[in-house]
């Protein structure tokens, strides 16, 4: 990690992540490098994560303990529904995964953090909603949209001046991009698209069908944009 102390563990960290609302749903998204102190550690890491058909989880922070954690939650909804019978409700998910970052705690101690960010369609509401958390398992709902990760205020910054109550599927997934190009303009830790090698960042959108991976086609075009856009 940067700046870590004599003796301390150094592992691979996810950088920035984010997630947005749109009418009728939500976009989570995010970029596909991870660093090692100021070094790139992997430049096609996977930051996000169906959790069910109605939800998913995007990781910064320790790449090895957020993947593991994605692993468990995963696991512990898809077995939930096979007892119950049932879905559990996107409520009830935000709240289990919030349990999960807290038991990290100790971990987070030795500078090993994971925070991510969970999105999802709420069935009830029929509406998307998404929360952010720290590294001690708080749990906050955010209206708009939410980020996290080494270039989650630069994103936040990109989002808080473009996002409108009113953006469409499109019109948010294209902001989801343009946010990410945005943090790694000015934090070298993020990973900017890579049209030439294909390396683009990846996004889910989330609504009343389901989770749909965005596909690379789409975000090669959008990121082409924002790339040029930024130049």
């Amino acid at each position: 990690m940067t700046g870590a102390t004599p003796g301390a563990i150094t592992a691979p960290e996810g950088t920035t992540v984010l997630a947005l609302r749109y009418a009728g749903g939500v976009v989570i998204a995010g970029d596909r490098q991870a660093t090692e102190g100021h070094l790139v550690a992997h430049r096609h890491i996977q930051k996000v994560f169906e959790a069910d058909r109605y939800s998913a989880v995007a990781i910064a922070g320790t790449a090895g303990l957020a993947i593991e954690m994605v692993r468990l939650f995963q696991t512990e909804l898809e077995h939930y529904e096979k007892i119950e019978g049932t879905i559990l409700s996107l409520e009830g998910k935000a709240t289990f995964l919030a349990r999960l970052v807290r038991q990290q705690l100790p971990m987070a101690f030795q500078g090993l953090a994971v925070v991510p960010i969970f999105a999802g369609y709420d069935r009830l509401v029929s509406d998307g909603r998404l929360f952010t958390y720290d590294v001690v398992g708080g749990r906050y709902e955010e209206r708009d949209f939410g980020t996290t990760g080494s270039g989650a205020r630069l994103a936040k910054s990109y989002l808080r001046t473009s996002y409108t109550d009113e953006v469409a599927r499109d019109g948010a997934v294209d902001l989801a991009v343009r946010a990410l190009v945005a943090a790694a303009d000015d934090d070298t830790a993020t990973g900017g698209p890579d049209i030439r090698r294909g390396i683009l960042p990846t996004l889910l959108t989330i609504d009343s069908g389901g989770g749909t991976w965005v596909a690379d086609p789409e975000v090669s075009e959008l990121a082409a944009a924002a790339l040029e856009a930024s130049r």
